[in-house]
């Protein structure tokens, strides 16, 4: 399910640097600014917009950016000086930002989710075939990282032989948001380990089951965490996902690819047994070594290689990574997940092709 992605002269830019725009700039946001003013090359980060026009000023100053502040983000997103838009707002806006760089042919990287829900994120898709052009790349940056992807192509050369399960672990540290709820779990965190077992397997999510555990006391009222979900792939195999985001010992991801003539596992920096013990006061835990405390710290290189990735794609007019039909196929199975959440019970995951326009 893919639009056109050859070198386009219409929207590339390779005379000169990528002039961005970045919209939001909470935490993820705020890294991204960061590193688009000091490590990402052929580009220039040109403007940010945030509701928070205070915070938006102080990242402004920082040494590094000088960047102007645009208050609304939809005139970020019309502005002529602005060549490509990197969307780190809140989900909930996403569907009317990505229609608008879409209706100005503007490339858009777009922290997941795509959108909130599987209608609008189809509109997106049919958006982009209306244009003729591929222009939204999603955020799951985990395709960048160097392990992911020795264990992408290990899978696909076959050594191995066919891959029949995956395990995935996804833990947090905590999570200090006061509102934060039991699907904010699927839809928010569990996103990563679809589009991963997507990925890895080349094939789509047929049913999901998520199931809940007695829940930690660190939880929130009513929060169940952690959770634990089984995916069944098309082909048969089984993805099975463990969701932890009051782990309280540190931000810990690994998958093991069990094939019929050999495993592998990344994601582990022990060998060995590997334990992990909360530290006595709060704070990260150890191994032995330290535990990185969030994804920023774990996956800063992947975010690195995916903004650098995608501005070098963008100024030669072409699109690199995960497509808005990846984020569309995500949110399609996150909402079955958020079903199942409810009732325990699995539930099938039905994918419709796009509208095909005249």
């Amino acid at each position: 399910m893919t639009l056109p992605s050859s070198p386009d002269p219409a929207t590339a830019v390779s005379g000169h640097p990528l002039r961005v725009g970045v919209v939001g700039v909470g935490v993820m946001g705020a890294d991204h600014v960061r590193r688009l003013a000091t490590r990402i090359a052929n580009a220039t980060l040109v403007a940010i917009a945030d509701p928070d026009a205070e915070r938006a000023q102080e990242l402004a100053d920082e040494p590094g950016a000088g960047v102007r502040v645009i208050a609304d983000p939809m005139e970020l997103i019309a502005d002529d000086g602005v060549d490509a838009v990197l969307l780190a707002s809140p989900g909930a806006v996403h569907t009317e930002q990505l229609l608008a760089c879409i209706e100005r042919g503007t490339p858009v990287l777009c922290e997941k989710p795509l959108t909130m829900d599987s209608e609008s994120s189809m509109r997106v898709i049919e958006a982009e075939r209306a244009g003729g052009r591929a222009l939204v790349q999603v955020g799951f940056m985990r395709r960048f990282d160097p392990e992911y992807a020795r264990l992408k192509q290990l899978l696909d050369s076959g050594d191995l032989g066919r891959t029949l399960m995956l395990h995935q672990v996804h833990r947090n540290l905590t999570v200090p948001n006061p509102h934060f709820a039991s699907e904010m779990i699927v839809r928010d965190s569990l996103v990563h380990e679809v589009d991963c077992a997507r990925w890895l397997l080349g094939e789509e999510i047929a049913s999901v089951q998520v199931i809940s555990p007695t829940p930690t006391r660190h939880a929130l009222e009513g929060v169940v965490d952690p959770q634990v979900s089984i995916f069944r792939m098309a082909s048969g195999a089984v993805v099975t996902n463990e969701v932890f985001v009051n782990s309280r010992t540190g931000y810990e991801v690994r998958c093991e690819a069990v094939a019929e003539s050999g495993s592998a596992i990344i994601g582990r920096p022990a060998s060995g047994i590997y334990t992990t013990r909360t530290v006595p006061g709060g704070g990260a835990g150890s191994w032995g070594g330290g535990i990185d405390p969030d994804y920023r710290t774990r996956f800063e290189r992947a975010y690195d290689l995916e903004v650098q990735a995608w501005v070098d794609a963008t100024r030669r007019g072409e699109l690199v990574g995960p497509t808005s039909w990846d984020g569309h196929a995500s949110t399609v199975v996150c909402t079955a997940g958020m079903e199942s959440l409810a009732t325990g019970a699995p539930v099938d995951v039905a994918l419709r092709a796009p509208a095909i326009r005249a």
